[in-house]
């Protein structure tokens, strides 16, 4: 019992480090992107039906932050856009609305 009791103490303080390394790293003020995003991304690609972007690129058209976390956020919400149907993968890391 005391060995189990060791183990778990052990387990909580590697969590609590963890979880103090992650809201270290984690930009202040960085809030998730509101529901709106996903329309806004899909917007962007009907505006523009015929052109690929990068993640960066709809940033820049959407004016929203481009830094990495965030720019990474949206690779997420496009990956998954892309396997719902909306868009396609034409190249590495380019996206654009499927015809």
């Amino acid at each position: 019992m005391t060995a189990a009791l060791a183990k778990a103490e052990a387990r909580l303080a590697d969590l609590a480090t963890t979880r103090k390394i992650t809201a270290e790293r984690v930009p202040r003020g960085t809030e998730p992107d509101p529901p709106e995003t996903n329309t806004a991304i899909v917007n962007a690609f009907n505006q523009h039906p015929g052109r690929a972007f990068r993640a960066r690129e709809l940033h820049g058209l959407l004016d929203m932050p481009t830094d990495e976390a965030t720019v990474n956020v949206t690779r997420s919400r496009v990956g998954r856009l892309v396997r719902q149907g909306f868009l396609t993968h034409p190249g590495r890391g380019r996206y654009q609305k499927r015809t």
